[in-house]
């Protein structure tokens, strides 16, 4: 038996991508016959010549169009010239934004695009955190010239908190722990220094930090890890390290993770103003 039912066009109108309609269209059209639904999409529409040849269009093929425009001004041409073409239109985003304007009390800022800068900062996101853990403690030298930034410093200086604090910032963060009897990856030397930042402590912060640690593994506080001597011979190796690569070294003593981060940030900030005006 022959199918004689008419399709359906619909244009997708935005200025911006598109997708938030075209997910909704699709999420619609899967309720019926996905191959009556054929789908148009027309991203970046920021004037109003540009409506004038979707509507001509759309009238012609006779479609009709979805949308999500926040600028108020092209919101109120589109509708006004479909309704003179007699062309049906959807205002996706209006509906909902007209409810949490009275809801809220306030104004939406009506800016294109900020679905989209969401999700691309959500990724970024991701991205720098699974760095984070991909090249933690030093585990694959590789990461470090991909890094924004390499931390360096003996065990116990927050390398891998600051790591995952500086990842939520979307940075990508290597970590590289410095220890006399192991030579540092090349890779740490072929680094701008800049990019490189020292973790230093006080040896007797550390000494408490380390001991409070073997305790929490059951181990006695006596072994050579929390010894005040082998700290101090930590310490001063990784002087020698920074001194020689000749990055910049913060004082983690007494700190919080946050407030050092901040500190961290605060340099990546200055750096990036010096190239800038280089």
């Amino acid at each position: 038996m022959q199918d004689n039912r008419q399709g359906q066009l619909i244009y997708i109108v935005s200025d911006s991508i598109g997708e938030t309609a075209e997910l909704v269209v699709r999420a619609a059209a899967s309720q019926f016959d996905r191959h009556l639904i054929d789908v148009h999409r027309y991203p970046y529409i920021e004037d109003k010549e540009a409506i004038d040849e979707i509507i001509a269009s759309a009238r012609e093929s006779k479609a009709m169009i979805v949308f999500t425009l926040v600028i108020p001004e092209l919101k109120e041409y589109i509708q006004e010239q479909a309704a003179q073409a007699q062309i049906p239109t959807i205002d996706v985003m209006g509906p909902l934004m007209n409810t949490l304007q009275d809801a809220l009390q306030m104004k939406p800022t009506c800016k294109p695009g900020l679905v989209r800068r969401l999700d691309e900062e959500y990724f970024r996101r991701v991205d720098a955190i699974e760095f984070a853990v991909k090249y933690d403690d030093g585990r694959d030298p590789r990461g470090l010239l991909r890094a924004d930034v390499v931390l360096i410093g003996v065990s116990r200086t927050s390398k891998t908190p600051l790591s995952m604090y500086l990842a939520n910032k979307r940075l990508k963060v290597a970590n590289v722990p410095l220890v006399p009897e192991v030579e540092p990856p090349e890779e740490l030397f072929q680094l701008p220094p800049e990019r490189i930042i020292g973790l230093t402590i006080n040896s007797e912060q550390l000494n408490s930090i380390r001991t409070e640690r073997l305790k929490a593994l059951g181990l006695t506080a006596q072994a050579n890890y929390a010894a005040i001597d082998r700290i101090q011979e930590e310490l001063t190796y990784a002087e020698q390290i920074m001194k020689r690569i000749g990055c910049p070294v913060i004082d983690v003593s007494n700190k919080a993770v946050e407030e050092t981060a901040n500190i961290i940030l605060e340099m990546i900030k200055r750096n990036s103003v010096m190239k800038e005006k280089k």
